[in-house]
């Protein structure tokens, strides 16, 4: 893709030849793109805003500039380009993405390649347990097919709910009755199940878990790989080896990962200084967090304020 993130801005283009099968949450959202979805009141349960299914194809573009929800994505099919950490990395069959709030999102299709992936957003309320966690994959493999399959139940069952509901489909008399709710209920806890299955690996070493959680909380201290192996007591090729196995990247980049996704959401969030900001996360040079903070993102810390205070 030509523009880089620091040229984006907000947009929303799908293209003719782009199919989508959507399910909402409620009617409340009007935009054009969901007008004709229908809605599912068991997304709520697990604060799901909107989910589906996506057949893209050029030109595709989708970029928001400050994604308020958790945001999942796992292609089945083609090859599309995800915005990851202030890059523009392939997303092929077979693999997944899992972006937090507060950071920008951006999607494309290449021209003369299909982009087949369903995606679940979640609704930008406080969550009891964090879907998002500090030893969450970012981008890594995973098998789509469970969760496009249960999203294609969910789907039919929506439809075939509302064109009950609306008295366009007549449903013979001798056939039993369908609880549709506990239907709809069903596949929906199915496509929560996949989703964490995700974004909270159980295959995940339990020491690189506990150590990820424990420098989430410890963020201002000056790590270093010597001190972040000798908390899990591994040697430092040890711990660099499982960590870009299990997450995608290496303990120190995963540690400016936590600390600029902290930032991002204090930035968001609070009316705090940039300097105490940059404090909270372990930089005591205002101007390296600074310059850290637009490698990642492709804004200056006063930039992102700026533009999530006006989206």
């Amino acid at each position: 893709m030509s523009k880089t993130h620091q040229d984006l801005s907000e947009t929303h283009i799908l293209g003719e030849a782009t199919t989508q099968k959507v399910v909402r949450v409620d009617v409340r959202d009007r935009r054009e793109w969901l007008a004709k979805a229908p809605a599912c009141s068991a997304l709520a349960q697990h604060r799901i805003a909107h989910l589906g299914i996506c057949e893209a194809q050029s030109p595709y573009n989708i970029v928001r500039m400050k994604q308020s929800g958790t945001y999942f994505m796992a292609c089945y099919g083609g090859e599309g380009r995800i915005l990851v950490d202030g890059r523009w990395q392939k997303c092929r069959a077979g693999m997944a993405c899992l972006l937090p709030p507060h950071l920008l999102n951006a999607f494309h299709a290449i021209p003369s390649k299909p982009w087949n992936f369903v995606w679940v957003r979640y609704q930008a309320v406080p969550e009891q347990r964090p879907l998002v966690s500090a030893s969450s994959p970012v981008l890594a493999k995973f098998d789509p097919e469970p969760l496009r399959l249960a999203m294609l139940g969910l789907h039919a069952e929506c439809v075939r709910s509302q064109s009950e509901t609306s008295g366009e489909k007549k449903v013979p008399s001798s056939a039993p009755p369908t609880p549709a709710p506990v239907a709809m209920h069903h596949w929906v806890e199915l496509v929560q199940t996949y989703v964490l299955r995700f974004a909270q690996p159980w295959q995940m070493d339990d020491r690189l878990s506990r150590l990820w959680e424990k420098i989430a909380h410890r963020l201002g201290e000056p790590w270093t790989l010597s001190q972040l192996a000798q908390e899990v007591h591994m040697s430092e090729e040890h711990l660099r080896r499982l960590t870009t196995q299990q997450l995608g990247r290496s303990p120190m980049r995963q540690l400016t990962y936590l600390r600029m996704r902290h930032a991002a959401e204090l930035l968001a969030s609070t009316e705090d200084k940039i300097e105490s900001i940059a404090l909270a996360v372990g930089y005591h040079n205002a101007f390296v967090f600074s310059t850290t903070f637009k490698k990642w993102t492709g804004w200056r810390p006063s930039e992102h304020r700026a533009r999530s205070h006006r989206v």
